[in-house]
């Protein structure tokens, strides 16, 4: 029997289930198959071609306009990652909305992910909301959504099914797709109000709107089509025990284990947290209309295609293929 493949895992802009009014738009995953040695001697090119005296590998050293050629060399053709990293992008207001769409399917349920039937209206409520309600409105509307669709919330904020639905009320008069998508979801309130209160009695064991599970499950699809995946992963409160084991059960046998490690003691690591930050970066700016052509081109060939990403433009660019969500 083959022993289990090894990947090594980190995140960049992770920020639990708050995915509106944060400090980063994005979120963003980095999967690596690398042995010890190659990863040792990746991170020690690394520091001899952009410098540090810190004793932890991290993005922001590379990401430093001074070491632009070390950066270049990196994600080229001729660097030591291609072909051994996949980084999985997920644009957070696009994630929140697509949560959003979800409600309006009859059998609404806790998920990892998004749900695929709810793809087509997100990407519409995406595109037209901000225009169609106004940016203060939108963000005033997702950002209640998303304490409403929180279990729990670390920030002492609560929201009501009824404050909520004041916003929808409010909004479901507006001309245009975005207000028949309102329309449908205050026809939903019965049904969402009956999901808020099943989640408050026995909240999912994973957290509904973290981005994070679903890409590691994704991760482990990916690297594990011929057989079973061990994980080591940077350490993550999320990560408990309880959803580790939970997640080796969704994946029927393909996680053989999880393991959290210092990611300052692995290099492995370490270099999925570089090219995960470096993504993160790339695909912020090019989200955000400040896109380094360069830099875009040499990361789209790292990322995933089932990346969760809304906005059109961007994910031309960023995104090989044509899948939005997984």
């Amino acid at each position: 029997m083959s022993h289990p493949l090894d990947i090594a895992c980190d995140e960049s802009g992770a920020e639990g289930e708050k995915l509106v009014g944060g400090n980063s738009d994005v979120f963003t995953h980095a999967s690596v198959l690398m042995d010890a040695r190659a990863a040792t001697a990746c991170i020690g090119e690394l520091r001899e071609r952009a410098p540090t005296p810190a004793s932890q590998y991290c993005a922001g050293h590379v990401l430093r306009d001074k070491h632009r050629a070390a950066l270049l060399w990196l994600l080229g053709p001729q660097g030591p990652v291609l072909g051994h990293v996949r980084v999985l992008l997920t644009d957070k207001i696009f994630y929140a909305v697509g949560k959003v769409a979800g409600l309006l399917q009859e059998d609404h349920e806790p998920r990892l992910g998004l749900d695929p039937r709810a793809l087509a209206t997100a990407a519409v409520l995406y595109r037209e909301g901000p225009r169609g309600f106004g940016g203060e409105r939108w963000t005033a509307l997702l950002d209640s959504f998303n304490y409403l669709l929180r279990a729990k919330n670390g920030q002492g904020v609560t929201t009501s099914v009824e404050e909520t639905y004041r916003l929808v009320d409010a909004l479901r008069g507006a001309d245009g797709p975005a207000g028949a998508i309102m329309r449908e979801l205050w026809r939903a309130r019965p049904r969402v109000a009956a999901f808020r209160e099943r989640l408050l009695e026995a909240p999912y064991v994973f957290p509904a709107l973290d981005p994070l599970i679903p890409a590691i499950v994704g991760a482990v699809t990916f690297w594990g089509a011929g057989g079973p995946v061990t994980v080591v992963h940077d350490r993550q409160t999320t990560l408990t025990g309880e959803r580790i084991a939970q997640m080796r059960e969704l994946l029927g046998g393909r996680m053989a284990g999880l393991h959290l490690v210092d990611s300052e003691l692995d290099e492995r690591v370490q270099v999925a947290d570089v090219m995960a930050g470096v993504a993160r970066k790339v695909a912020l700016d090019a989200l955000t209309g400040r896109g380094d052509p360069e830099l875009t081109e040499l990361i789209r060939p790292y990322v995933d295609p089932a990346s969760v990403w809304g906005d059109e433009r961007s994910r031309d660019l960023l995104i090989p293929g044509e899948v939005i969500s997984r």
